[in-house]
C-alpha cells in the first residue's frame, strides 16, 4: 500500500488496545469509537506520511486485575482508509494493494496478554490481512480513569509479510516495507 499500506497496520493497534491492563476492579468491554483513533505512519519516497481509518471496531474484554484473561478482536473495513488523499484512497483499495473487493476487512486477535509493569503490557495475536495471517506481539500503556480508561501504543509491521503492495510496488525502494499502526482506544467498562 504504497501510501496506505500501514492501514492494516492501524487495524492490528486498534485490537491491541483492549488487552493492556492494570489492577483495578472495573472490567472493560466496550470501545467509545468516537474517542478513539486508528491511523498508520509510512515512509514513501524518504518522506513520513500519516493516514487513519475511518471505521473500525472491537469486541474486547479487559479485567486490569486480570490481564491474563483478557479477550480482544479488533476489525477494520479497509475502504475506509483515510490516506489524505482521494487518489491515494482509491490506489490503495486496489488488488496490488489490500485488494478490498475479495479482502474487506483487516482483523486481529489477541491470545495473551503480558504485564510489563508501570501499566505497560506486552500483547500477542494474529494479524490477519489480504488473506494472511500472521503472529504480532507489540507494547501497549493502559490509562486508568472515571468513566474511561485508555489503551495507547504502536504495532509495527512488515507490508511484505501481507503482500501489500504487489508487482511494480513489491520493492521497498519507493515505499517502505516497515509500516507503524498507531492506536488511541477509549474503553468503557462493562455494564453490571
Amino acid at each position: 500500500m504504497t501510501r496506505k499500506t500501514p492501514t492494516h497496520l492501524a487495524l492490528a493497534a486498534t485490537l491491541a488496545l483492549g488487552l493492556a491492563g492494570t489492577a483495578q476492579a472495573v472490567e472493560y468491554g466496550t470501545l467509545d469509537t468516537a474517542a478513539s483513533r486508528v491511523g498508520f505512519r509510512y515512509t514513501q519516497m524518504g518522506v513520513t506520511l500519516d493516514g487513519q481509518f475511518k471505521q473500525f471496531s472491537a469486541q474486547l474484554r479487559f479485567d486490569p486485575a486480570r490481564p491474563e484473561a483478557a479477550a480482544a478482536t479488533v476489525e477494520v473495513p479497509l475502504a475506509g482508509i483515510d490516506t489524505g488523499s482521494p487518489e491515494g484512497d482509491d490506489e490503495v483499495k486496489a488488488k496490488t494493494w489490500f485488494d478490498t473487493a475479495n479482502h474487506p476487512v483487516a482483523r486481529f486477535v489477541a491470545s495473551a496478554v503480558k504485564p510489563l509493569g508501570n501499566n505497560r503490557f506486552e500483547i500477542a495475536g494474529q494479524l490477519s490481512i489480504k488473506g494472511k495471517t500472521r503472529p504480532v506481539s507489540f507494547p501497549a500503556t493502559f490509562t486508568p480513569g472515571t468513566p474511561t480508561a485508555t489503551f495507547e501504543g504502536t504495532l509495527p509491521l512488515q507490508r511484505g509479510d501481507f503482500a501489500i503492495g504487489e508487482g511494480e510496488w513489491s520493492g521497498f525502494d519507493i515505499v517502505a516495507n516497515k509500516v507503524d499502526v498507531i492506536f488511541h482506544l477509549v474503553a468503557r467498562p462493562l455494564a453490571k
